[in-house]
Formats: C-alpha cells, structure tokens, sequence
C-alpha cells in the first residue's frame, strides 16, 4: 500500500514510525513532515490545509490511503472532500468526516452531545457577546477556579482557569472580544472538576472499536504543574489508577454512549477518538474530545502497540474492525519532550542540533525540527520527544531522562518531575 500521512509533528513521526513497520507497506509519504519522518518515507512539500494540492499528489503517487494526523484538516473537512471527488472518493482516508470532527471543532457542540447522550462531564453553559451579562451570572454561581473555554480550535491555548472572580469575568469579555480570534466568538464556563487527568483513546471503524493503551500527559511548562499550557511537555503509559474496574466504567458510560451517539447523528467516523477525561473519586468524566491521537499522549501510547497499525486502518476502512487481531506491550513507556527557551510564548527557531546519534534504548520523536543542509536544527516550540521503555514508571525514566541529557542545542529545556505524581 502508498500510503500518506497529513502532518508534521510528533504525532506524525510516532504514526511514521509504527507504519513503516507494516508488511503491508510499499511506500509511505508525509505532507510535509519533519527531519524525523524524512529517515522512514519521503516528505514532501505539501501544507497540510491545501486539499487540492493533497488531491493531485495522491492521484500521481496512486496513494491507497490517508491517514490524518492533525486536527485542523479534520474540522476542515478533508475527509469529506474525498468523498465528494469522483476520483477520490474510493480511498481511505483515517480521520472522521467534518460532522464528527465537530466533536473536538466546537467544545460547545461537544458539551451540547455529551448531555444529549448522558455522558458524565461537568456542568456548563456557553455564551457569546450578546450574552455576556448571563456570562457573568453564571460565573458568580460557580465556585473557583473558574473554567473558561474557547469554543473552536486555538493551537491549545483556548482554556484559561483562574481563581479570582473579577480576573475571570475580564477574561469572559477578552475572550468574547477576540482574544483567540473566531475560536472564542463563543465561550464555554463550566465548574472546574477536581482529580486527576487521563487521557484514553481509541480506534473506530463506527461501529466495532479498539481500546489503545491510556496515557498521562503534562501540560504545563514548568515543573510541579505550574506556569503555562503548553502542547505537552511529556507522557506516560499505562496509568496505575487506570484499573480494570475504572477503565470499565470509561468503556461503559464514555466511550459505549459516545459511539452510540455518533451512529444515532447518523455520523460516518472512521479514525481515532481521544477522551480527556478527569478521575473524580473513582468516576470518570469528559473533559475533552480530540478527533486525533494527542500529543504527546502519541509518542507513548503507539509504541506500545503491537499489532499491525496499517492493518487496523485497513480493517477499520472495511469497516471489519471487530475481526482485527489487537496486542498491547506490557512494559511502561514513557516520553520527555525538549523544548526551545521560551516557550510556549516567544522562541527562536534554527538552533542547530547536536548528539541525537549518542542516543541508545531510547526512541527520538522529532516534534519541531528541520533539515538545514547537513544539519538537523529547530523549528517549533516542541522539539524532540525522548521516549523509553522499562518495567517501571522509573525505569524508563531514568532511560529517557539519560538521553534527554545527551541531546544538545541552544536553550534546551525540559521537564524533570514527568510521572512523579504516579509513583
């Protein structure tokens, strides 16, 4: 099989990685990929919103499938756009249609689907500029800290929460006002949910589905959860308090009613579903939807997939997801993300790139990088994901914490508390 992946971060080079190992591979490409992904396919040039370029490459290359990586071509409707092109509409494509892509493209939809589908999540309602006044009542009958969401996509950065009442009313009217552009022309409050964080995916064919290996991410930029959100600085896989007996009530009351929901709104979904979901005394309720394996949630939950991944997405365009054999490692797997200085906010981009060869028992994710001549330099605020294996939590940390060390470029820095919370 051709096949081309849409992306170009660490996702997208976990993705790589796991299909290049397909016997079922002829030829991957990546659209347009990073340094990392160009050592297991081609990449090629293509930004990932352009389907009429995407649509003349896969025609000349007789690509047989297209696996999405990110979440801005799903919301925009790539996979329906294949389906209404005579030429097109024959191959694959893994990601859901725009109307189930809405479930991560408009949090006020997702909240609206979870209540309709009695799918536990925190209580909330959702305003626009014209309601703002109801906006601030609401916020007054909530206690701190107050949760306000952007209600389209905004590069992670939609979600503030604050302590403070009169911070968070300002904040309602700076986000009303543009604060993150058309994404937050409608804002979700909702209560804030006490517990701890878990992220649970799976892959679906609409009807039959698989449950891959939970993660744990860290979202903040500094160490102990402080400071900003950022894209992720690290993950880990599995999650001890994600026992048999929580994780079947995630597959009893999220995911089994979510799926339920998708066939009753009559949704075509084929692709990956990411629950955020927050551990609240033992009860699991939805935070989130992604439409799309997290970052870097990805980076530790693929490698520990067994199976054939090509194979699932090709029993998962058949729509035969349920015959598809499905095998998990056992081992911990854990990942460290390097980051540029800087970031989340302001950062430079170039830095050359040194020791990634010394690397040993240790995987390399390249999340921003490039190729500049012979170099491998940086090129986003996520550079490269450090993922290990080891029969603990600190077994692969140590590992991963080992390599991130070796690892050299200009104002390099990383998290060194990952998984801390779960020993």
């Amino acid at each position: 099989m051709n096949i081309l992946l849409i992306g170009s971060g660490g996702r997208e080079h976990a993705l790589a990685w796991k299909i290049s190992q397909s016997c079922l591979l002829s030829k991957l490409f990546i659209a347009p990929g990073n340094a990392g992904t160009s050592t297991l396919g081609e990449n090629v040039s293509i930004p990932v919103g352009d389907f009429e370029e995407v649509r003349k490459f896969v025609l000349e290359k007789q690509i047989n499938m297209v696996v999405v990586g990110p979440e801005q071509p799903l919301v925009d409707g790539i996979h329906d756009y294949f389906l209404m092109q005579q030429e097109l509409k024959s191959i694959p494509v893994i990601g859901p249609v725009k109307a189930g892509a809405i479930l991560e493209g408009s949090k006020d939809f997702a909240k609206s689907f979870m209540l309709k589908y009695k799918i536990p999540t925190a209580m909330y309602q959702s305003f626009t500029e014209e309601t703002i006044t109801e906006g601030q009542v609401f916020l007054e009958s909530l206690k701190p800290p107050y949760v306000l969401k952007a209600d389209g996509l905004a590069a992670g950065k939609g979600v503030l929460i604050l302590e403070d009442i009169d911070e968070a009313k300002v904040a309602l009217d700076h986000m009303l006002k543009g604060q993150f552009g058309a994404a937050s022309k409608t804002v979700v409050v909702e209560e804030f949910l006490s517990g701890i964080e878990l992220s649970v995916f799976v892959l679906t064919d609409g009807f039959s589905y698989k449950i891959l290996p939970e993660a744990k991410d860290y979202k903040r930029i500094g160490e102990g959860d402080t400071g900003l959100n950022t894209g992720g600085m690290g993950a880990v896989s599995p999650v001890s308090f994600a026992d048999k007996q929580f994780m079947e009530k995630v597959e009893n009351k999220i995911i089994k009613p979510t799926l339920y929901g998708l066939q009753q709104e009559r949704v075509d979904y084929k692709g990956f579903i990411f629950f955020g979901l927050m551990n609240v005394d033992g009860e699991p309720y939805v935070i989130e939807y992604n439409v799309r394996m997290g970052d870097p949630e990805a980076e530790v939950v693929i490698p520990r997939i067994k199976s054939d991944l090509l194979d699932l997405f090709k029993h998962i365009a058949h729509q035969t997801l349920h015959e598809a054999s499905f095998e998990t490692e056992e081992q911990t797997a854990a990942t460290v993300m390097l980051v540029s200085g800087g970031y989340p906010e302001k950062y430079e981009k170039g830095k050359k790139i040194e020791s990634i060869d010394s690397v040993d028992n240790s995987i390399l994710f390249h999340a921003g990088t490039a190729k500049k001549g012979e170099d491998i330099v940086t090129s986003g605020g996520r550079v490269i994901a450090v993922t290990s294996f080891g029969d603990t939590i600190f077994d692969a940390l140590e590992k991963s914490y080992i390599n991130a060390d070796k690892i050299q470029f200009d104002k390099k820095y990383y998290r060194k508390d990952i998984g801390q919370d779960l020993k």
